[in-house]
């Protein structure tokens, strides 16, 4: 198994699971609950309107992490900061703690002109475009190498997110969508190779989901991930520029009336 021949790997250089949690998380390994949301940037405060209580567990320069009680669901929180290495390596850290299930959600380009700023997206997989991934193997590295491969949700998690989903957003009259997604380690010069990447069939593109997808499934936790679209390079509307107030409001609004629902239905039921 993977997993265990990367653990045996800590332990070869002085390092046991205890030693990551603590290193990792710095809290108490009962601190991390079985249900963990993971994200980049966001901080909960899109959960206020849903939550009874939000306690901070560790609040430091790069990871924050919360506890959250939604209506007797007890839910952490992860904000690890962007990329796959950040997100990778608290994945990776989660297989030493009680979780069992984990949603992330976040930021996606969109690469359809049927996609709007604001929309919703579930991934159906993530083609690997970063350098992460290539070391999640118990194997020589140049004799794995997983760049361009496809890395994929839990496929169970992946059809209840996609039902509450629409159920969800057909009776608030958002759009959603599934899409194939690129995870990619640039901003600056993805530009120049989006054709390429569309060729791929991929509609979205983000930065971290093809590693998280990988380190859950080789820790055994059931995973997911929920995007709200922020950009589209397809419509002239970048990360860099186009996009209008407007937009960016409705996004916002979406991000902070909805994405909760979703994930919260999909944990509960």
């Amino acid at each position: 198994m993977i997993y265990e021949s990367l653990l045996r790997g800590n332990k070869t250089f002085g390092t046991n699971p205890d030693d990551i949690c603590l290193h990792v998380f710095k809290c108490e390994l009962e601190e991390i609950n079985e249900y963990v949301v993971i994200t980049p940037w966001w901080r909960p405060d899109i959960f206020p309107c849903f939550a009874d209580k939000i306690d901070i567990a560790f609040d430091g320069e790069h990871c924050n992490i919360w506890n959250i009680n939604i209506d007797g669901l007890k839910l952490t929180y992860i904000r690890t900061g962007v990329g796959a290495p950040l997100v990778g390596d608290i994945a990776l850290a989660l297989g030493c703690t009680p979780c069992k299930k984990a949603i992330f959600i976040g930021s996606a380009g969109a690469l359809d002109t049927n996609m709007g700023i604001g929309d919703i997206v579930i991934p159906e997989l993530s083609i690997c475009g970063d350098g992460f991934c290539r070391y999640l193997t118990k194997g020589q590295l140049r004799d794995n190498d997983v760049f361009g491969k496809a890395m994929y949700p839990n496929a169970q998690l992946f059809e209840k997110i996609k039902v509450i989903t629409d159920e969800i957003c057909t009776k608030n009259n958002v759009k959603w969508h599934i899409s194939k997604n690129y995870s990619v380690d640039t901003i600056f010069a993805q530009f120049s190779h989006l054709d390429e990447i569309r060729d791929l069939g991929c509609t979205t593109i983000e930065m971290e989901t093809a590693a998280f997808f990988k380190a859950t499934e080789i820790c055994n936790i059931t995973a997911g991930a929920i995007f709200s679209v922020s950009d589209n390079s397809i419509k002239r509307k970048s990360l860099y520029s186009g996009r209008t107030e407007e937009e960016m409001q409705y996004r916002k609004e979406v991000r902070a009336n909805y994405i909760p629902q979703i994930v919260i239905k999909s944990l509960l039921e």
